[in-house]
């Protein structure tokens, strides 16, 4: 009897590959014509494949029941996952944060080590094989049904189908109603690590600007929710970009409550606001016989000055020697805290993580094999387990599958 692994994405492969190296025949179905679709387009196609943070820190970072990854971590975590690529040829290199990425930067290359692994233990890969329905006989599994009505037979079935986010890379929920079929929970299906919409159109005009080495803090009903340092992106519609993306998780209870949210960005958050006025006076001094408008070029990229002149309130063609003390505090202060107001989340088709997914309760966290269907083995984000940006979601989806791999692999064999 096979193993049979609906998905060929991080999860899915990482199962695949296991499995057929602990014995088992192997078959992967995957919706696409290719694999690792998902894969390809994380990190900025760079592949943030884990990150170096110790277990108690990692689970942390994890708030979508991270508690029930600790005996996947147990048996395969951030360690031996960098150790498994390196072992295959896949040089690995730590960046800001403990964030691993290949030292390539190329996503290809973390795809192919992961098939290569698969197809050197015999796993057999069918493309273009949309999965209908999963196939039981007496509470066991017995095999899968295609759309197009073709069966294979199997005695373990490994769901790695991915969420609901992305749908062009082939994650469009079916997981979710193949598991719902068979008797398991769904929770609510949410976007997280996802952009938002501002009500601010200034934002508007600065479409494109990514800022690095910022601050951004979101508060609802004057009380912090979240924060985070880093990179963050404006958009057409508001702001993106990695720390936007790791709080919008937070953000997104006090708004379904109907609660005002913003964000305050610091642009300078290395210096005190008594460090950045010191700045702001020495930069004043070296453009003293311009106007205001063009003494900011050493303080701002060129199309954020623009927007921080007009909401200074400082005439922007006021010779800069005339700008009161009382005006360049102002400048100071808003410098340290740019402020945007949230007024959604984008659509689920724009997370690049979907919250919530087949319940943690109803699978067995030391084998992910589940409990209401013997030999099915839910694995990767189909499964209600979601973390914030820095390699905690991959490394979640490789532990899950490791784990369902080796353990389907194992009752069968």
């Amino acid at each position: 009897m096979k193993v049979i692994v609906i998905g060929a994405g991080a999860a899915g492969l990482m199962a695949a590959g296991h499995a057929a190296a602990a014995g088992a025949e192997v078959t992967v179905l995957e919706k696409n014509d290719v694999p690792g679709k998902k894969l390809l387009i994380t990190g900025k196609g760079r592949c943030n494949i884990t990150n170096t943070a110790e277990l108690q820190e990692f689970i942390k970072q994890i708030p979508g029941n991270g508690q029930f990854l600790y005996s996947a971590l147990n048996q395969f975590d951030n360690n031996n996952l960098i150790r498994f690529f390196n072992g295959l040829g896949l040089s690995t290199k730590v960046e800001r944060g403990g964030r691993v990425f290949p030292v390539s930067d190329r996503s290809r290359d973390v795809v192919d080590t992961l098939v290569n692994f698969c197809l050197a233990h015999g796993v057999e890969f069918i493309y273009s094989a949309p999965v209908e329905e999963i196939l039981t006989e007496n509470g066991h599994v017995a095999g899968v049904r295609l759309k197009n009505g073709r069966e294979y037979e199997g005695g373990a079935v490994i769901l790695a189908t991915g969420g609901s986010s992305y749908p062009a890379t082939g994650s469009t929920g079916e997981g979710y109603r193949m598991a719902e079929k068979l008797g398991h929970t769904v929770t609510a299906l949410k976007p997280a690590l996802v952009p938002l919409e501002t009500a601010e159109e200034w934002v508007r005009d600065l479409q494109g600007l990514s800022l690095k080495n910022v601050e951004a803090t979101a508060y609802s009903q004057d009380r912090k929710i979240a924060g985070d340092f880093g990179e963050m992106l404006f958009t057409h519609f508001g702001v993106s970009g990695p720390i936007i993306l790791t709080i919008s998780r937070s953000i997104a209870g006090p708004l379904e409550k109907g609660r005002e949210v913003s964000i305050t960005i610091d642009l300078k958050p290395a210096l005190s606001p008594e460090q950045l006025d010191s700045r702001v006076q020495r930069d004043f001094a070296k453009f003293a016989k311009k106007q205001f408008c063009n003494s900011l070029n050493d303080l701002f990229p060129r199309s954020l000055i623009p927007v921080m002149v007009s909401l200074s309130g400082i005439p922007g063609d006021k010779p800069v020697h005339q700008v009161t003390r009382e005006e360049r505090q102002r400048l100071v202060s808003l410098t340290k805290s740019l402020t945007v107001t949230v007024t959604k989340l984008r659509p689920l088709n724009e997370a690049i993580v979907t919250s919530g997914g087949i319940s943690v309760k109803e699978i067995n966290p030391r084998t992910m094999e589940s409990k209401i269907v013997k030999g099915l083995y839910p694995a990767g984000e189909v499964v209600d387990v979601d973390g914030f940006t820095g390699g905690f979601n991959l490394q979640a989806a490789f532990s899950m599958g490791y784990v369902a791999g080796t353990s389907a692999a194992n009752r069968q064999v």
